[in-house]
């Protein structure tokens, strides 16, 4: 997460119009950069963003949907709310599954969405939705502003409430004729974030707990981290020999080559693990909110009163309790957290050494692929990944069975380099990946997909070539649905149903744009693909053709 020096407050202002004096507003509070799609609606945003006049850049996309899974992503990347801008009616619902991601992701983001004018509000007019109503119950808040006057206050509200507690989406309506009209409203100051902080008995009786373990776990999770929140949390539990485990998609929290990581709650991890989680004594449930994916669909930990002693520690308060009653709740965010871990003593060596050890074998076993295969061994290309590309490398991912090898096989060594959606949606990591190289220019950024999860956000290849962006897209090929193939085959074996895809040659695809693009069918050949389509220094896709029967690294029909 970056900090951020905001522009200062502009002086009294001249008479500007609400495109205007919204631009103006996203600025001071640290804007650069704006996703969406452009939509006749806001076209005074537009023309206030004429070739980045205010500082803020406006990133054109190719769908909505795509655009807002941008701008998730880059709430994740900087802390400070991503922003989508998008037109009324069919672009605001195209954007809807960003807004969503954000709120099961605990991502700050605000979407800006141009609205009929007021004086057809009520008539149905032309793509006219009621938004308060649409978004209420994936969004913190959702304001439609009624006067140009009001627009540096309800963005400064905006910014307050998607990133304090637990961050998430909030969405802001403006008219049509608010954005045209003008007014000489003063702009308001940039935001700053509080953030709660632990007690210090609090922060005494956690250490008092976990000095008393006898099978202590550490599950780390969720949002608001900065790199050096990780690293004094990820270094206290090293120095007091504390397992940590991640929560889902939370693996670049810790080194994952650190001898006291042992594993990752998501889908398809280890069952040992699970065992363990369900075996502590003592459960440090740091950030994470123990939602369905992490708590094993609340099997590993008993609803509402756990075995396990837990202590809970999150920046939302309304998280605390909400399912699971910890013995020690702490409202805190993850920085002020860390900051009085940090002062505390490390833990005397304890009973547990050889619990944490065996916990640490298990994972690296986990992590050995099977000896059998249906034919290409993705194993083998997650090794490999794991071996050649750099520790601050990005891997941008979406949904499907082909992330269960990544998740498995992979190891997050830096933090801010896994771009994963915990609200499982599919068609995020070609988006994911070009927010990324956007942010991040000088880094190393790899997109994976399934051919199905690819072809929903395939569109914005193009927004890759245009930005002459060079990343590689890894399209997993076979020809499936394969995470509902699972499915279809445990519960209903041999009947498969709406789950084979006709699927393009991708490497064309890749070659119609100007751009690197080449097919693997074998996993030896892969490095040399990768390889190639590295030294492009453009964006490349790498087809990768595999058996449509191999459903999982343990799965074959």
């Amino acid at each position: 997460m970056n900090t951020h020096s905001p522009a200062p407050a502009a002086q009294p202002a001249a008479t500007r119009n609400g495109g205007q004096i919204l631009v103006d507003a996203l600025r001071i509070h640290g804007a650069d950069r704006i996703f969406g799609v452009p939509g006749e609606s806001a076209l005074p945003v537009f023309d206030a963003l004429h070739e980045g006049e205010k500082g803020v850049r406006f990133v054109m996309c190719r769908h909505e949907a795509n655009a807002s899974h941008m701008a998730e992503a880059d709430g994740k990347l900087t802390g400070l709310p991503g922003l989508c801008l998008v037109s009324r009616g069919p672009g605001a619902m195209h954007a809807t599954v960003g807004v969503h991601t954000a709120w099961q992701d605990s991502t700050p983001m605000i979407l800006i969405v141009g609205q009929v004018p007021r004086t057809t509000r009520g008539r149905e007019g032309f793509q006219e939705i009621n938004y308060v109503r649409v978004f209420a119950d994936m969004a913190k808040w959702v304001g439609e502003i009624e006067s140009a006057d009001l627009i540096p206050e309800y963005v400064s509200r905006a910014y307050h409430i998607a990133t304090q507690g637990r961050p998430g989406p909030v969405v802001l309506s403006i008219p049509e004729d608010v954005l045209a009209s003008t007014g000489a409203v003063v702009d308001a100051p940039a935001f700053h974030r509080a953030s709660p902080a632990p007690a210090a008995s609090d922060m005494a009786r956690l250490r008092d707990i976990l000095q008393g373990a006898q099978r202590p776990l550490v599950i780390i999770g969720g949002s608001t981290w900065t790199a050096e929140a990780a690293g004094k949390v990820s270094a206290f539990c090293a120095a007091s020999g504390l397992p940590v485990a991640a929560g889902f998609r939370s693996q670049d929290l810790v080194n994952n080559d650190l001898p006291h990581y042992v594993g990752h709650l998501t889908l398809g991890s280890s069952p040992a693990l699970t065992e363990r989680v369900k075996a502590a004594d003592v459960l440090l449930v740091i950030g994470d909110r123990l939602g369905e994916i992490t708590s094993k669909a609340y099997s590993a930990l008993d609803v509402p009163a756990p075995k396990q002693t837990l202590i809970h520690v999150h920046p939302g308060a309304e998280e605390l309790g909400r399912v699971y009653n910890a013995d020690l709740p702490i409202l805190s965010g993850m920085e002020r957290f860390a900051d009085a871990l940090a002062e505390l003593e490390p833990l005397e060596s304890g009973p547990w050494t050889d619990w944490a050890h065996a916990a640490r074998a298990e994972f690296e076993a986990f992590q050995q692929p099977p000896t059998r295969t249906a034919g290409f061994d993705l194993g083998k290309m997650i090794l490999h990944l794991r071996e050649v590309l750099p520790d601050d490398a990005i891997i941008a991912n979406g949904a499907g069975n082909y992330t269960v090898w990544l998740h498995r096989f992979f190891r997050y060594r830096t933090f801010g380099t896994q771009m994963a959606p915990k609200s499982g949606s599919m068609a995020y990591g070609l988006p994911g990946a070009i927010a990324a190289k956007l942010r991040h220019p000088e880094r190393t950024v790899v997109a994976l997909a399934g051919d199905g999860c690819f072809q929903m956000a395939s569109p914005e290849f193009a927004t890759a070539v245009h930005y002459k962006l060079p990343i590689v897209v890894i399209v997993v090929n076979n020809a499936i649905y394969g995470s509902i193939r699972m499915h279809q085959e445990r519960h209903f074996p041999g009947r498969p149903s709406g789950t084979f895809l006709t699927n393009p040659d991708f490497a064309a695809l890749a070659r119609s744009y100007g751009a690197h693009g080449e097919v693997v069918s074998a996993d030896a050949d892969f490095p040399a693909a990768l390889a190639r389509a590295r030294a492009t220094g453009g964006p490349a896709i790498v087809e990768v053709r595999v058996p449509s029967n191999q459903l999982t690294p343990d799965m074959i029909l």
